[in-house]
């Protein structure tokens, strides 16, 4: 019989990608969308779920356990940008942001947790974002959701190994998908303080989305993880660039870093 794999954000971009390489490659696969009758041309069956909203996710995994007997490998990959200069970040928008990228994701795992632990094995691979390994300019938010989903992989990784069960986390850099389309942009205020230097950065960062690499390699990696006898915590995918800046983080005197940074944002 073929794994089962359950990919939360299954409908588009980066979670599409993979779920279209891996049922090509044979898997059995079920994606979500919090509205799978408006998804397009998905090649792969889609259920109802909403990360923010706790009985939809016990209600989505259960009907997937339900068709296919067990969930082998969960891709936790439901998730939402933010921009905007944190001051001016509706408080409402960031509890958002925080609900669909980190609330959500932990109460996925732990609605299929007892499912794998009955089957004493299973696969946890959260996406995160190579944003999450630093506090970027009017990134912040964004970063500080996807750098807490990798403290909880490491955290929670620790708890289940002794139940046969893997957790790991895969942080992608930009990638040519509608993120940027979809994520929540704080609206340039005539007359703010943060006018110019948000208007500036706002513009670079949807174009590093556009020129950004194909997420066949996200679908690559998660595949190649799969296959993987025992998976590391951590796996960055990405730009040569992107993943290097994470290693001169770690090198690099804060405050050389952070002038590094405010180089490349033009601040």
């Amino acid at each position: 019989m073929s794994k089962v794999i359950f990919i939360t954000g299954g409908s588009s971009g980066i979670g599409k990608s993979i779920g279209e390489f891996l049922h090509a490659k044979g898997y059995t696969v079920y994606g979500t969308s919090r509205n799978p009758e408006k998804a397009n041309g998905s090649i792969f069956p889609l259920v109802a779920l909403d990360v923010r909203d706790p009985e939809s996710i016990s209600m989505a995994i259960a009907q997937v356990v339900a068709k296919a007997g067990t969930i082998d490998v969960l891709v936790n990959n439901a998730g939402v940008g933010i921009t905007g200069p944190i001051e001016e970040i509706p408080a409402a928008e960031i509890k958002n942001n925080f609900e669909v990228n980190l609330f959500g994701p932990i109460e996925v795992m732990k609605a299929v947790l007892p499912q794998m632990r009955s089957q004493k094995s299973g696969l946890i691979i959260n996406v995160t974002s190579i944003a999450g390994y630093m506090g970027l300019p009017y990134r912040g938010i964004y970063s500080a959701s996807k750098g807490a989903l990798e403290l909880i992989t490491e955290a929670l990784r620790m708890e289940v190994k002794g139940f046969g069960i893997t957790i790991t986390s895969v942080a992608p850099g930009d990638f040519a998908t509608n993120i940027a389309a979809g994520r929540y942009h704080a609206p340039l205020l005539k007359g703010s303080a943060y006018e110019i230097p948000y208007g500036t950065t706002l513009k670079m960062m949807d174009t590093h989305v556009d020129a950004g690499s194909n997420p066949l390699q996200m679908a690559e990696a998660v595949y190649a993880i799969m296959k993987t006898p025992n998976p590391g915590v951590h796996y960055k995918v990405g730009a040569f660039m992107q993943k290097f800046s994470i290693v001169l983080k770690k090198i690099l005197p804060d405050k050389m870093y952070e002038k590094m940074l405010m180089n490349h944002y033009k601040l």
